[in-house]
């Protein structure tokens, strides 16, 4: 995620203790508390101003990052009037960008009618693309598929035929579909994996295995190789409507958003607290923003657990040059670039549970989890 010289790995889980500072400055400050209660205001200023509720909570989130960042340098009677002037300047900054593009709106190229592109030829090269992915199956693995799919054979029938059970049945064509979406994608894209490795990963990947997917460390693989990491993509979108994860790659800035957003979304799921939301997708977005910032590209890997008890827990993994220092990356107040990012510092104190591990030339993993307030 940073800069690196030397090897060293190391691993650490760092609980946050109930009424932590957040701010990740002074230990015996009351900056914490006081950032915690300025929500509801820093709400009630930025909702009456901006009609869209998604546009007004990453506007009060943003305020909260630079308060939260600049905690440290302010005295604690004069943090609600910083926070105000903030928010404020935070509002004004996103009309200012909005006006800019109404006015600018007249220069852009009309593209009203597009031609829409050779339906024929897509066609063809769809037709193509699932013989290829046939042709990767076994003649038994086929006629299964087939006679289910195409013909509508119920499980039960084919178990006969087959001498087997339904249920084995159904796992076996689970696998073949598995197979054949990447198949597809593959031939679709004229491409050949160019490692042994890739076609057990995106089976992996596209089977839902996540067994299998630590058994070939499908994770890091992603990382490392750009074939996988883009077929990877429409594997993952296949993820069922509730489910309760999601991974998202991260390369650009728009990823960052992505990241936060789809962290509110699941654990809005088990009604966190708006504070907790915003803390939330406050980390997220920062441990996201190190990967791009540091390593160029990684993953952010977001579930909902059950266990102790009910909570959201996030993996942010890349393949960048890990970190040499991770006590000093990990100092309070500690930052690597001129930015108001509160960085690992600052994620490690919004979470309740904060693991990183870290090896020279390999990469980093952040792990930290939220459990919900019960009562």
């Amino acid at each position: 995620m940073f800069t690196a010289n030397t090897a060293r790995v190391i691993g650490r889980s760092v609980p946050v203790m109930e009424g932590a500072e957040l701010d990740g400055a002074r230990p015996d400050s009351d900056a914490a508390p006081d950032v915690a209660s300025l929500l509801p205001m820093l709400r009630r200023i930025v909702f009456s101003r901006v009609g869209n509720e998604a546009a007004a909570e990453d506007l009060v989130q943003e305020t909260l990052v630079k308060v939260l960042a600049a905690a440290n340098r302010i005295e604690p009677g004069m943090l609600e009037p910083y926070a105000i002037t903030t928010a404020r300047h935070v509002i004004a900054s996103m009309w200012r960008s909005q006006d800019t593009q109404r006015r600018n709106q007249h220069r852009v190229v009309g593209m009203d009618h597009v031609d829409a592109p050779d339906e024929r030829l897509l066609k063809e090269e769809e037709r193509a693309a699932v013989s290829a992915a046939l042709e990767h199956l076994s003649e038994r693995e086929q006629q299964t598929l087939l006679a289910h799919e195409v013909s509508g054979q119920d499980m039960r029938s084919l178990a006969t035929e087959l001498n087997t059970t339904a249920g084995a049945v159904a796992a076996q064509l689970n696998r073949t579909r598995a197979r054949m979406r990447v198949e597809y994608l593959l031939a679709l894209h004229d491409a050949e994996p160019p490692t042994d490795r890739c076609r057990p990963v995106l089976y992996a990947i596209s089977g839902g295995d996540r067994r299998r997917q630590r058994e070939v460390d499908a994770a890091r693989h992603v990382l490392e190789c750009e074939l996988c990491a883009k077929l990877s993509e429409p594997l993952l979108e296949r993820r069922p409507e509730g489910e309760n994860e999601i991974t998202i790659r991260i390369q650009h800035d728009a990823d960052v958003v992505r990241a936060r957003k789809s962290a509110r979304e699941l654990a809005t799921r088990l009604d966190f607290s708006r504070t907790d939301l915003t803390l939330i997708a406050t980390a997220v977005s920062e441990i996201a923003r190190n990967i791009v910032r540091f390593a160029a590209k990684g993953q952010v890997y977001i579930e909902l657990v059950d266990q102790p008890r009910p909570g959201i827990r996030i993996v942010a993994r890349d393949s960048g040059p890990g970190i040499p220092d991770i006590d000093q990356a990990l100092a309070d107040g500690y930052s690597t670039y001129n930015g108001l990012g509160l960085g690992l510092p600052g994620a490690r104190r919004l979470m309740d549970e904060f693991t990183l591990t870290s090896e020279i030339n390999v990469g980093t993993t952040v792990t930290m989890t939220k459990w919900r307030t019960e009562g």
